[in-house]
């Protein structure tokens, strides 16, 4: 494929006071090898010098065009919002957080594989997530993978692929056919839209690092690490992917897997002395989902943590004391 003159791809980045990382993501995206694309950024009503460093790059290359909101959106509005302003031209969407940022090759490289399988509606690669390389659970000769297959295999519990939007190319056409591309209602709704989307399209996958996400304690990710809110995520996919994807053999075996992982997780929790913030979203998110603590369950696996403890404990005591001896 010819990068400078392929399929015209539309970039988004929706942005909220990121003026301390806003530059390496607007450059990163001016320094790909591929230049066929537009680059709409979207200003929430930022605060900081977010639109004054956007306005800096679209002043100087015609190909960025800026978005300013009339009203402040949340986090999933505004990626809806974003994601409803890429041209109707463009053949294929890529996102890029403002917070990260792209590889070179990122778009030229996921382009070709879309190119190449024209049944594919989303692509991934490699992804650099601070210092570790992630996002390489799939055998390095499957740059196509059927859309049914490798959502069955990450029901089953495979490694996780998907990894964020910044991590995914997309169709443009199954963006502009959504209404909302992502769940408002989900906060894991970038998990959620690979799911619906691969019910009627394939995935395709560059083995290349292409994509760097940042961890920082200003991004949602902080909030969903500190309160575990991956654990309802995945409980919500199963619960309404699983019948789609899975045999009901297979769903009810990982229904009950994943539960009785969840009490044992809360068990830790009750040790670790969780917050009260934490409690109550894990207590409300099972029984919105139809699977309220059970009493039961928790204690019997409270009862496991205290034994392994309590082991634990004798084993370093026991070491402790024998090395004292010699």
């Amino acid at each position: 494929m010819n990068i400078k003159s392929g399929p015209f791809v539309s970039v988004v980045t929706p942005v909220y006071n990121t003026e301390k990382y806003l530059k390496d993501c607007i450059e990163s995206v001016i320094r790909q090898n591929y230049d066929n694309w537009e680059y709409i950024i979207v200003n929430n009503l930022s605060t900081d010098r977010s639109l004054e460093i956007a306005q800096h790059y679209a002043q100087k290359d015609s190909r960025i065009r800026i978005h300013s909101n009339e009203n402040f959106l949340d986090q999933l509005q505004n990626w809806n919002h974003a994601m409803r302003q890429i041209s109707p031209e463009s053949k294929y969407c890529k996102v890029v957080h403002a917070d990260d940022w792209l590889f070179p090759e990122c778009v030229s490289k996921m382009v070709a594989v879309a190119e190449a399988f024209p049944s594919v509606g989303i692509v991934g690669a490699y992804r650099l997530d601070e210092n570790e390389v992630n996002l390489d659970g799939l055998p390095y000769n499957s740059t196509f993978v059927s859309g049914s297959k490798v959502c069955k295999w990450q029901l089953l519990g495979g490694q996780y692929i998907f990894g964020s939007p910044t991590s995914l190319l997309f169709r443009s056409e199954i963006v502009r056919s959504r209404g909302n591309f992502y769940d408002e209602s989900n906060i894991h709704a970038d998990q959620e839209v690979c799911f619906d989307v691969l019910q009627n399209a394939d995935f395709g996958f560059v083995h290349q690092v292409l994509t760097y996400t940042r961890r920082h304690n200003e991004a949602l990710t902080a909030y969903t690490r500190c309160l575990d809110t991956y654990r309802v995520g995945k409980l919500k996919v199963l619960k309404k992917y699983g019948p789609v994807y899975l045999s009901r053999n297979e769903y009810k075996y990982r229904l009950k897997r994943m539960l009785n992982s969840y009490h044992k997780f809360l068990a830790k929790s009750i040790l670790e002395l969780r917050s009260n913030n934490f409690w109550s979203y894990h207590k409300n998110a099972l029984a919105n989902l139809g699977h309220p603590i059970n009493k039961k369950k928790l204690s019997k696996a409270l009862l496991k943590e205290l034994l392994n403890t309590y082991e634990s404990y004798s084993i370093i005591k026991h070491a402790i004391a024998n090395r004292k001896t010699k």
